[in-house]
């Protein structure tokens, strides 16, 4: 949630900058929105006055009160006019503090709805074509030009049975990779067992993910996997609740509502929930990499991202989570980012890194970098780490704080938190599937060797549903093509 003082112009807010920024977001009816909260807010004052006005009010009779009785009057008809008239002011109390409660409550849940201020370095469009690609990083010898020239030559972008050029589902299977019939079965839609060289894979970027934060400051985390409704509600957007959680209810003597999660940014988020910061210098940055198996609906998606396991309702994810003292947030945004870098090119899988648009931003990210790595088989790039500084727009309503205690000190000052994937390992794991096979099988990139009992080739053990033994006619000649499209 954004500071609401943003908004009133007598604590030195400017709303028209709100606005502008809500513009870059979404357009005319973004806009209205900031003039629909004002109007609330100013709703909400003539409330709170009404109910602080009825306060004094008492306060006054009180006092009325107390005279009488340093005169020894409690029996006296005027003693009991004041006693009716305090219980009607303290009724009409209860009446105007339950209307302001309930415009305040109203106020916050369309405050809460305008997005984070968006800075000036974030491109101002709706269209995420317009992304900007801030960097792009391929490894020796292999170019993008080079890869989607050949891949032309080879029949264009739907070009399938290609030995050594598989999609990531079929590289999975054709190892023993994964069940997905049986995943169906057991679990439904988009359900699936790892098998095999896919549990070997995705244990090996679990613990080299840990490590290699480890190494670069972070502390591990490994969360819970539910969180309590009140602390995701602060944490995750309203749309999320319906699109993308899973809702689970409450039994027992709690009988409160619980909700699994979709990252592990979600609870690190409110791991120092209600705290206070008072030496930053000291104290801050806290620097996590939360591990979690990951629970998310996905609706909506379809096409090539809903192959094998690049799109499911389960998965796990190595994140960085860091809260930093406000000044040194965007620095630290650009260091995670490059962190991210850092450990895809220890993997060999090109990428580019871009900026995402303002009308594509969610509402808690000023700024958002997305790294997409190549899928040879796609020939093009897909999303494998979100990295966002979110300032103090989800620290604000989970109240952690920074700076020295000073009395009467009206002003509140809250850490910035910032979140970015190292990995959603099923997802990486299609990616170097299809980045590291051959025609034989899989090579495993170097770094997880040692987190796999040495293993360095998963060779293929099976065929395709519905493949036909032998090559095709002229299948050598495409085979040797390929050889020069993949590590």
């Amino acid at each position: 949630m954004i500071d609401i003082n943003l908004l009133r112009t007598d604590k030195g807010g400017n709303p028209d900058l709100v606005k502008e920024s809500q513009r870059k977001r979404g357009g005319d009816k973004a806009v209205a929105l900031v003039d629909e909260v004002i109007a609330l807010d100013d709703d909400w004052k003539k409330a709170r006055f009404v109910a602080d006005e009825i306060n004094r009010k008492i306060n006054s009779i009180g006092s009325e009160i107390k005279d009488l009785a340093k005169a020894k009057k409690k029996d006296t008809p005027e003693w009991a006019a004041l006693q009716q008239r305090k219980a009607d002011a303290e009724t009409e109390k209860a009446e105007a503090n339950k209307i302001s409660d309930q415009k305040e409550k109203f106020l916050n849940q369309r405050l809460n709805l305008i997005g984070n201020m968006v800075p000036d370095s974030v491109v101002d469009s709706k269209d995420e074509r317009d992304n900007e690609i801030v960097r792009k990083w391929w490894p020796e010898g292999r170019t993008e030009a080079a890869e989607i020239e050949k891949r032309n030559k080879l029949g264009g972008k739907d070009i399938k049975g290609v030995v050594g050029l598989y999609s990531h589902h079929e590289v999975l299977e054709r190892i023993a990779g994964y069940d997905s019939q049986r995943g169906t079965n057991v679990a439904g839609h988009r359900g699936y067992f790892l098998t095999g060289p896919g549990v070997d894979l995705n244990l090996a970027l679990i613990h080299y993910g840990l490590d290699f934060l480890e190494a670069r400051g972070y502390t591990k985390l490994w969360t819970p996997f539910f969180m309590k409704k009140e602390l995701m509600a602060k944490t995750a957007q309203l749309e999320e609740f319906d699109e993308a959680l899973y809702k689970l209810g409450g039994e027992g003597d709690e009988g409160d509502e619980k909700y699994l999660i979709a990252t592990s940014e979600q609870p690190i988020s409110a791991f120092h929930a209600g705290e206070w910061f008072t030496e930053p210098d000291r104290e801050l940055p806290k620097k996590y990499a939360g591990q979690s198996t990951c629970f998310r609906k996905e609706a909506g998606a379809h096409g090539r991202d809903t192959w094998g396991i690049f799109r499911v309702h389960q998965f796990e994810k190595v994140e960085q989570f860091v809260l930093t003292d406000p000044e040194k947030s965007w620095e630290m945004h650009e260091e995670m980012i490059a962190i991210a870098e850092e450990f895809y090119k220890s993997l060999g899988l090109p990428y580019h890194v871009i900026s995402i648009v303002s009308g594509a931003l969610n509402n808690a990210a000023a700024k958002k970098y997305d790294l997409e790595a190549w899928f040879p088989f796609q020939n093009e790039y897909k999303e494998l780490v979100s990295c966002s500084n979110c300032t103090d727009y989800q620290t604000r309503l989970l109240d952690i704080r920074v700076g020295a205690k000073k009395l009467n000190d009206s002003t509140k000052k809250y850490v910035h938190a910032l979140n970015c994937t190292l990995t959603a390992t099923e997802r990486t794991i299609c990616c170097l599937l299809e980045n590291w096979q051959t025609e034989e099988g899989v090579t495993v990139p170097p770094v997880l060797r040692q987190y796999m009992g040495g293993k360095s080739f998963f060779p293929f053990v099976r065929e395709l549903p519905g493949a036909k033994k032998g090559k095709a006619k002229g299948a050598e000649d495409i085979a040797k093509a390929v050889k020069q499209m993949v590590v």
